[in-house]
């Protein structure tokens, strides 16, 4: 009995049953019912951060204007403003744990990182070790004294209050020192970092790449390095120097890495379009076994760090094993089962396919992901439908090919004879540039499908594969030379070969402008993933489907921080504007809400376009004009909110 009791007693925190809150704390229909509730004023430039307190009582927020504001956001109050002590934007700021919500942490475009007592009203430590903006503080639920912090220059560094000195040039807390594997032609910059709230060992790191990092604390030790006497000006960006002596390099089995499978090769095609991929924002899922980024100048990615997924390319053995078309278990011909699609994508009774249809097998720029995967199955009688909903090439989001390669290797898995995932494979693998992949892969197609080897479509896909590859001779050599130059460690090679792929993605935000936007888990169970966009938005999506929810006008012009209440279903952003705003479900009485964005879609596809918009139209649009094509923005920003420029900027005021 006094073990049940013991185990019921466990589940009940403040008269709630703890599985019941997290269930219901954010469910759809709140989602729906999502809105504002109140405007927090106080601040005299961009609101760069966010933070609640564990207990969801406190809100403290960082500006540009080098204050920290702490806020009652149930009565709607400003409880204090703290002058911070910072000569730079606030980029950061993170209460700590078991201090009573007394200690608040801040780190600063003036690369330092400040302690600050709330209730005595000062700030008791100050460090001075960083040569780069400070970008991120993290800390862990139950370790108390002790934070991390992630620069610009490059490394993480380890904070414990009750041992760290705030006087020595030579800081001997530096955890991980980025530059030492990334290269030494490359500038490495640490964008952001978490610590997983289950298992603390595990370090999430974003860089200016688009590699994810997942370091495991047990395995790393802190070492020293030195304060250059050139680096007296907040503004240089210079490196730390090495110790002769220290030890740099990190244990071979110390890290995983992750990234979406299409960049690795793709990052020269970005760079050509000026667009940089480097992780905005990291967080860990509520159960600690998924890993949230936003990258910048991409999607959302969701990865599973205790399954770590292979990533694709061209997997051989599922083609070779299947020679010649193989009956399946429910008769089909040419890879489509005796069903076709009708509207709104909805399959349907239908006779078989045409001789002919090779000739319709479209570009792999198709509707990829759960709102139209390229086959479904039927666990019992293995059935298989192609579901085609073609779209324009100008809704064409980044990644499309690749998650189409995954959707048809999924096809090819469950029945090798499907004719029209072969050719798709053998077309995505083309439009990702793998082309040596691709020709293999129309070669065991043509030997597979003889019938169609010299239908139009093949013959067409087999000439481009070939002047492909011919074109891409050179650039390799020039690649690898480039590759070269950058000096990456031995490790760094083995751990990027190794990175796991995403298991969902979330598309139609636009992440191109700042290096602050936020990504996080809305729910207890993370049952919805929320992130703010370049178009003055912030996008809501159900986590199970990857689907757009709802979609909220909650900037001027960009939104960067989105944090939610630890147990309430109330979320606080903010961005350009210098206000913090609060959203919660509003009354059933029928009034329209009027910031709620009506047609996703549309904001979708615009901010598709926003990202692979030339530079010179974007800048222009920041200035206030309006591009042809784009949703109805107006924006006029400064160089603050975490763009790429250093020191203090104004924004635009209210």
């Amino acid at each position: 009995m006094t073990s049940l009791r013991g185990k019921f007693e466990r589940e009940i925190k403040n008269g709630v049953h703890i599985k019941f809150q997290r269930r219901e704390q954010v469910t759809q229909a709140l989602i729906k019912r999502l809105g504002l509730e109140k405007e927090l004023e106080g601040h005299g430039g961009c609101v760069n951060c966010l933070e609640w307190n564990a207990s969801g009582s406190l809100l403290a927020s960082g500006s540009d204007d080098l204050h920290v504001m702490l806020w009652n956001p149930l009565k709607h109050k400003t409880i204090s403003r703290i002058r911070t002590g910072h000569q730079g934007n606030i980029f950061s700021v993170k209460f700590l744990p078991h201090s009573n919500d007394s200690l608040l942490v801040t780190g600063a475009a003036d690369h330092r990182i400040n302690v600050h007592d709330v209730n005595q009203g000062e700030t008791t430590h100050v460090f001075n070790y960083h040569l780069g903006r400070v970008k991120r503080i993290a800390t862990a639920p139950n370790i108390p004294y002790i934070f991390w912090s992630a620069a610009e220059d490059g490394t993480i560094m380890q904070f414990d209050l009750r041992c760290t000195s705030t006087t020595t040039t030579t800081p001997n807390n530096i955890l991980i020192n980025l530059n030492v594997h990334m290269g030494t032609s490359f500038y490495s910059e640490a964008k952001c970092l978490a610590i997983n709230p289950v298992r603390p060992e595990m370090l999430a790191v974003g860089a200016n790449d688009p590699y994810v990092r997942v370091f495991d604390r047990r395995m790393l030790s802190c070492s020293t390095m030195r304060i250059p006497r050139s680096a007296r000006s907040p503004w240089d960006n210079p490196r730390l120097e090495t110790i002769e002596g220290e030890t740099y390099t990190l244990p071979r089995d110390c890290a995983q890495y992750y990234i979406a499978g299409h960049l690795p090769q793709k990052q020269m095609d970005y760079k050509k379009r000026y667009r940089t991929l480097a992780s905005t924002y990291v967080t860990f899922g509520p159960d600690g076994t998924e890993l949230l980024v936003n990258l910048g100048g991409e999607q959302i990615y969701l990865f599973d760090v205790n399954k770590k997924l292979g990533l694709k390319r061209f997997d051989l053995s599922i083609l070779e094993s299947n020679t010649s078309v193989k009956e399946s278990s429910t008769p089909s011909k040419n890879g489509f089962s005796k069903r076709s699609v009708g509207t709104n994508g909805v399959c349907k009774s239908s006779s078989h396919a045409d001789h002919d249809e090779i000739t319709s097998i479209d570009s792999p720029s198709q509707k990829s992901h759960a709102a139209s995967s390229l086959a479904s199955s039927s666990s019992s009688s293995h059935e298989y439908t192609v579901c085609d909903q073609s779209i324009d090439s100008s809704n064409k989001r980044d990644g499309d090919q690749y998650a189409a390669l995954r959707d048809c290797y999924q096809a090819l898995t469950l029945d090798p004879s499907h004719m029209k995932a072969h050719f798709r494979l053998a077309r995505c693998l083309h439009e990702l540039s793998w082309s040596q992949e691709a020709f293999e892969c129309l070669r065991l197609f043509k030997q597979q499908f003889p019938d169609y080897a010299k239908s139009p479509a093949c013959e067409t896909l087999d000439r481009d594969i070939k002047a492909a590859i011919f074109s891409q001779t050179e650039d390799g050599h020039k690649d690898k030379r480039s590759n070269e130059d950058r000096h990456s460690s031995e490790h760094e090679e083995e751990w990027q070969n190794n990175a796991g792929d995403y298991s969902l993605r979330f598309c139609g935000h636009c992440n191109t402008t700042t290096d602050i936007k936020e990504a996080n888990f809305f729910g207890s169970n993370g049952q919805y993933i929320v992130a703010g966009s370049d178009d003055g938005s912030f996008f809501i999506w159900d986590k199970s489907t990857t689907n757009i929810v709802r979609v909220l006008r909650a900037d001027e012009s960009i939104v960067n921080c989105l944090q939610p209440h630890p147990s309430s279903c109330l979320l606080a952003t903010s961005g350009i504007d210098p206000v913090v705003r609060l959203w919660s479900p509003r009354p059933e009485d029928g009034t329209e809400n009027e910031r709620e964005v009506n047609n996703c879609d549309d904001a979708a596809t615009a901010n598709q376009k926003r990202m692979n918009a030339d530079p010179l139209e974007v800048m222009l649009m920041n200035m206030g004009y309006r591009i042809s094509g784009f949703l109805d923005v107006d924006e006029e920003e400064g160089e603050g909110g975490g763009g790429q420029g250093d020191g203090p900027a104004n924004c635009r005021t209210s």
